[in-house]
């Protein structure tokens, strides 16, 4: 299995985000933001960073890029596509993902080793995790406050497309405590903290991310 990382300018854990998948078991394939060509992968991440220097809003310029265009057209079709902190700033602003990531409570930067909770394992990356399994990964931002409309809300959490909540201390005033969200179909999941730092305890604060990457490949051998 192929599984493409996108790199834009400005982007700083496309290499973390392709060892991961390494680790995983699949092939980690670079895709640039300039390139339309997907080169046949069966799953896209968009890493984490500053993708054009979070220039009007995180992820707003990213949307437009090339890449994006197949990475839109394919997501609809069902590929699985993940995106990590900045990554889930530009599914937002693509409108695959609703709502969006605005300030952190106090407008400063955040940098700590986090407690989640996965709230939901039938999505195409959660899937290697049991329910309600409680797992700790880094999470730094300086905008990954997740914000909606009362009416969408109401719809993720009647939905189940919360997939991952903070538990302990809200760590930056998102709604509901949300650390992650899926479309409907399960297929595209945006994650505010990174996976990608925890894939082994030499490394990272513990090797929980993994199941991330796991997950997906455990989907597409299913199919």
């Amino acid at each position: 299995m192929k599984v493409g990382v996108v790199t834009f300018p400005g982007s700083l854990d496309d290499h973390d985000a392709a060892r991961a998948v390494r680790a995983a078991g699949a092939e980690s394939v670079a895709l640039w933001h300039a390139d339309a060509d997907l080169h046949g992968v069966d799953a896209v991440i968009l890493p984490g960073g500053f993708s054009y220097g979070d220039y009007l809003r995180c992820g707003a310029i990213s949307r437009f890029a090339p890449v994006m265009t197949s990475i839109i057209e394919e997501a609809n079709n069902g590929m699985p596509v993940l995106g990590i902190c900045n990554g889930f700033q530009v599914l937002c602003e693509s409108h695959l993902l609703p709502g969006a990531l605005t300030r952190n409570q106090g407008l400063h930067f955040l940098c700590t080793d986090q407690l989640l909770r996965i709230e939901n394992t039938n999505t195409a990356w959660t899937s290697s995790f049991s329910p309600g399994a409680e797992i700790v990964i880094p999470l730094k931002n300086g905008e990954g406050s997740y914000q909606c409309d009362d009416a969408t809300l109401e719809m993720l959490e009647k939905d189940g497309r919360v997939i991952a909540r903070y538990l302990g201390q809200d760590p930056n005033g998102s709604r509901n405590r949300i650390a992650g969200i899926s479309n409907a179909r399960g297929n595209v999941v945006g994650l505010m903290p990174h996976p990608e730092h925890a894939i082994d305890s030499l490394t990272g604060p513990s090797a929980n991310g993994l199941s991330f990457f796991t997950s997906v490949l455990t989907q597409m051998v299913g199919k």
